[in-house]
């Protein structure tokens, strides 16, 4: 495909084929050299762990081409952190942080003509997989694994864009169960909230917020994205054991702080959501994604945050400084950047 055909201002969040993918596996103790691959297929042993007993967890991270015309990796030490996290917490190999990094410098820089232009919104989406390969059929973790990044350029995760959607929730679902996977980034806890999300698409939601799993008394997460809210001069976000540690929200905790918010990081019950004046979801894949309203499905009660349909004014500032640092419109001061060459 040539650059020329790609209607970049108007790409969705979906899979569009790329010039290459990198690969490196763990074997005999130890992980091999980077392998530059075309093909979109893996080889894979049908006993493989990974079918069998879940041994998978992936990342999603992006780069952004400036106005200078520079690409800038955004956080990519964080991701290869919570990477390592994630395959602890399921008994994987943990990649070493300068491996993961080395990697994504490579996927990014054979892919660089599918790093969409600056100012049409699109970026290049990187997701690192990695998954167990030894052929088993007792439960008992791999011995080998196989790490793969393949990138694609995405444009917003909802069609909507920087505009407030409407969210649900319900008594009825639970995302993962306390003290178990949620807060690492496993494909399972994605499985486990498509019948939820499904239910909240039908419905005309762009998606399930969650209680917790405990007493159905606290925010969790908000699809597959953290929540976090404004009220007055603070930023409030939930705190539990659950939730997967985002780092887009982390970064616009920091971002938060920079612009004099209060931050505040606990338990928030869903009866303080009537004392909110704006709301959001945010991750990687969504960046910010502003609530308008969230209608409580078991007992129609609605919490109204937006009824021009634009986003409130602490959230689009964030948003906006975020984005910022991302394009390399702001300075990026707490050093957040890879510039790849």
């Amino acid at each position: 495909m040539k650059e020329t055909d790609i209607d970049w201002g108007n790409l969705t969040f979906s899979y569009m084929p790329t010039d290459y993918n990198v690969r490196c596996t763990f074997k005999d103790g130890k992980w091999g050299e980077i392998q530059v691959s075309d093909s979109e297929l893996i080889p894979m042993h049908i006993a493989a762990s990974c079918l069998h007993y879940g041994q998978e967890s992936f990342e999603g991270l992006k780069a952004f081409r400036g106005k200078d015309g520079k690409i800038r990796v955004f956080r990519m030490e964080e991701n290869a952190k919570r990477f390592i996290r994630s395959a602890e917490g399921i008994k994987m190999e943990p990649m070493p942080v300068e491996l993961f990094c080395e990697m994504v410098r490579k996927v990014v820089k054979l892919n660089e003509r599918f790093v969409p232009p600056y100012g049409t919104g699109a970026s290049l989406y990187i997701r690192p997989l990695e998954i167990g390969i030894t052929p088993r059929v007792g439960v008992k973790p791999a011995s080998e694994y196989m790490v793969v990044m393949l990138v694609t350029p995405v444009g917003p995760y909802f069609k909507e864009g920087f505009k407030p959607t409407k969210v649900c929730l319900s008594r009825e679902y639970d995302r993962v169960a306390p003290k178990g996977t949620g807060s690492i980034k496993v494909g399972g806890n994605y499985a486990a909230s498509l019948v939820a999300g499904e239910k909240a698409h039908e419905l005309g939601y762009s998606v399930m917020l969650y209680l917790d799993p405990k007493e159905k008394k606290y925010l969790d997460e908000c699809g597959a994205a953290n929540f976090f809210a404004v009220k007055g001069n603070k930023y409030i976000t939930p705190k539990s054991e659950s939730i997967l540690p985002s780092i887009t929200n982390k970064s616009l905790v920091q971002l938060a702080e920079d612009l004099g918010m209060e931050v505040e990081r606990r338990p928030i019950e869903l009866a303080e959501l009537e004392t909110f004046d704006e709301a959001s979801a945010c991750g990687t894949a969504a960046v910010c994604s502003p609530i308008s309203e969230i209608d409580d499905l078991d007992t129609g009660k609605k919490y109204i945050f937006s009824t021009n349909n634009e986003a409130g004014p602490m959230t689009t500032k964030l948003y906006n400084k975020l984005r910022g640092v991302q394009n390399g419109d702001e300075e990026d001061i707490h050093g957040w950047v890879e510039v790849i060459d």
